[in-house]
C-alpha cells in the first residue's frame, strides 16, 4: 500500500514517476487564466491568517461546507476567522474523493510543509503554524508566486477597469509579468436595460468618450481594447452560457442600441442579435492585434435567487448547464474563418457531455497557419478534477493532437492554488507512463518527456507569443 500523497502521488508506475520527476516537476508555471487580484499583487499583500488566504472568496469550499451542514455564518458570515477555519477543518474529512481533499493537502504540503491530515484534532496546530508562516516576508503574495515557480499570470479584467494596479506592477519592475485579460461580458449583457445603462455611463467616464449611438459605443470600447493592449494584454476571455451567432444587420443593431438608450426593455431575439454582433466585433479586434480569444461556455449561473439576493454573485450558486453548443459555435467560428478574421481560439466546456463536441469542433478550423490554432481547453471549473482532466485529455487525444495542447490553468481566486498545475502534471505523466508500460506507446522517454514538457509549459509559451518574457526551458 502506498503512503497517502507521497512523492509519487498519482504516479502508478516507475515510468510515470520518471516522466514527472525528470521532465515535468521543475517546469515554470504559466497561468494564462485566473481571477487573482492585481491589487493584492501590486501591494504585495500579507495575509493575516490562513482563513483569509484560503477561505475568503473560495466558493468551492463554501459549497462543501454548506453540504456538510455548516451554517452560512461560518462561510460568508460574521463568524471569526478561527471559527471559520475550524468549521472547514471539520468538513475536510468528509470531502474524501472530492478534489478539495487532494487540493487541501497538496497546498498544506507545498506552501507550509505540513503533511498531517487536516481534521478537527489537528486543526488548531495547523491554523497556528500556517498563520505564523503567513506573517513572514517570504509568505507575502509576490513570494508565494515565486515559491511556486510562476513565470507569468493573466488576470481577468473588465474593459472599464482602470488597470491601475497593472500599471503599478509594470512600473515596479516585478520580474513576474502580471498581464490583464480583456473580459467584456458586461459590455454585451443587455437583459437588464438599467444595468446596461449604468455600465455605459461608467464606460463613458473611463474612456472619456460621449456615447449617443452604437458607433460611439464601439469607439469607446475599442479605446479600452487599445489601452489593454498598451498594458501588455494579448488575451481576451468570455464567460457565456453559449456562443451567440444570430443573423443581424447593422441597421438592426443601431435600432436595438437606440432602444437601449431610450431605456426600453429588449425582447429575447433583440438580446441575441446584440450579443452576436458584439462577439464578432470583439473577435475582429483581437484578430487585428494577434490576441488569443478564450470562450468558457456552459455555466448555468445564479440558480439560487434567495441566496443570490443575500450574498451576490460568485458565492457558490452556479452549476453545469445543458445548453446546445455545437451549431451556434460552428456558425460563429465559420463566419470569422470565412472572412479571415479567426484568431487563435481556446474553447472550454463545462458540461462533460460536450467533451467530444468541443474537441472535434476545434479540428474544423485548424488551418495549418499555427500549430494548435484552435484549442480544446483544459478541464474547467466543475471538471477541474482527476476524472474531468482525464476525460478532457482523452477526448483531445482521440479527436486532435494532445501534443499541441497549451495545458493547465488555475481559474482561481486563491494565491494558494498553484499546486493544481502539479496535480495536472502528475495525471498527465501517469497517463503516458501507464500506456508506455502497457506497450501502447514506445518506451522513448526522451521523446515522450519532451511532449510532456511542451504540454506543461512550452506550448503555452509559444502559443501566446510570450517567449521574450518567460524563461526558455
Amino acid at each position: 500500500m502506498k503512503n497517502f500523497m507521497d512523492e509519487d502521488f498519482l504516479l502508478q508506475n516507475k515510468t510515470a514517476a520518471h516522466l514527472y520527476h525528470e521532465y515535468a516537476k521543475h517546469l515554470p508555471v504559466i497561468d494564462y487564466h485566473c481571477h487573482l487580484s492585481p491589487k493584492q499583487i501590486a501591494e504585495d499583500h500579507q495575509f493575516k491568517n490562513i482563513t483569509e488566504a484560503w477561505l475568503a472568496g473560495d466558493h468551492y469550499k463554501w459549497r462543501a461546507m454548506r453540504t456538510n451542514g455548516v451554517p452560512e455564518e461560518f462561510c460568508t458570515g460574521d463568524a471569526s476567522d478561527t471559527e471559520k477555519f475550524l468549521q472547514w477543518a471539520s468538513t475536510v474529512p468528509y470531502t474524501l474523493r472530492n478534489p478539495l481533499y487532494h487540493w487541501t493537502h497538496l497546498e498544506l504540503q507545498r506552501y507550509f510543509g505540513i503533511s498531517e491530515i487536516l481534521k478537527p484534532e489537528t486543526a488548531n496546530n495547523i491554523y497556528q503554524q500556517c498563520t505564523a508562516d503567513l506573517q513572514k516576508p517570504e509568505f507575502a503574495v509576490k513570494n508565494l508566486l515565486r515559491k511556486m515557480n510562476v513565470a507569468l499570470v493573466c488576470t481577468t479584467d473588465d474593459p472599464i477597469d482602470s488597470l491601475q494596479y497593472h500599471l503599478q506592477l509594470k512600473r515596479s519592475g516585478f520580474e513576474i509579468p502580471i498581464l490583464p485579460a480583456f473580459r467584456p461580458d458586461r459590455a454585451m449583457e443587455v437583459k437588464s436595460t438599467e444595468h446596461f445603462i449604468d455600465y455605459l455611463q461608467k464606460l463613458e467616464s473611463v474612456s472619456n468618450h460621449s456615447i449617443s449611438n452604437f458607433d460611439d459605443y464601439l469607439k469607446a470600447l475599442k479605446s479600452r481594447h487599445d489601452f489593454f493592449a498598451e498594458m501588455g494584454c494579448s488575451v481576451s476571455d468570455h464567460g457565456l452560457e453559449e456562443i451567440y451567432a444570430e443573423k443581424y444587420t447593422d441597421t438592426d443593431i443601431q435600432m436595438i442600441f437606440d432602444k437601449l438608450l431610450a431605456r426600453k426593455i429588449l425582447n429575447y431575439d433583440e438580446q441575441l442579435k446584440f450579443k452576436s454582433a458584439m462577439l464578432v466585433h470583439f473577435a475582429e479586434w483581437g484578430r487585428e492585434k494577434g490576441w488569443v480569444q478564450q470562450f468558457h461556455l456552459g455555466a448555468l449561473r445564479n440558480n439560487n435567487t434567495r441566496m443570490l439576493s443575500r450574498l451576490g454573485p460568485d458565492t457558490g450558486w452556479d452549476s453545469i448547464g445543458d445548453f446546445s453548443q455545437a451549431r451556434s459555435l460552428a456558425k460563429f467560428l465559420n463566419k470569422l474563418d470565412s472572412e479571415d478574421k479567426l484568431a487563435k481560439t481556446i474553447l472550454y466546456n463545462l458540461n462533460p457531455a460536450d467533451n467530444e463536441i468541443f474537441a472535434s469542433m476545434a479540428g474544423n478550423f485548424n488551418d495549418g497557419s499555427v500549430a494548435g490554432k484552435i484549442q480544446y481547453g483544459a478541464a474547467w471549473w466543475f471538471l477541474d478534477q482527476k476524472d474531468g482532466m482525464i476525460k478532457q485529455i482523452n477526448a483531445l487525444s482521440n479527436m486532435g493532437l494532445l501534443s499541441k495542447f497549451v495545458g493547465m490553468l488555475t481559474d482561481s481566486r486563491s494565491f494558494l492554488s498553484f499546486p493544481r498545475h502539479e496535480y495536472f502534471r502528475r495525471i498527465l505523466c501517469n497517463l503516458f507512463g501507464t500506456e508506455i508500460e502497457n506497450g501502447e506507446l514506445p518506451n522513448d522517454l526522451a521523446w515522450v518527456g519532451q511532449i510532456v514538457q511542451d504540454i506543461c509549459y512550452r506550448n503555452a509559451r509559444n502559443y501566446f507569443n510570450w517567449q521574450a518574457i518567460t524563461p526558455n526551458v
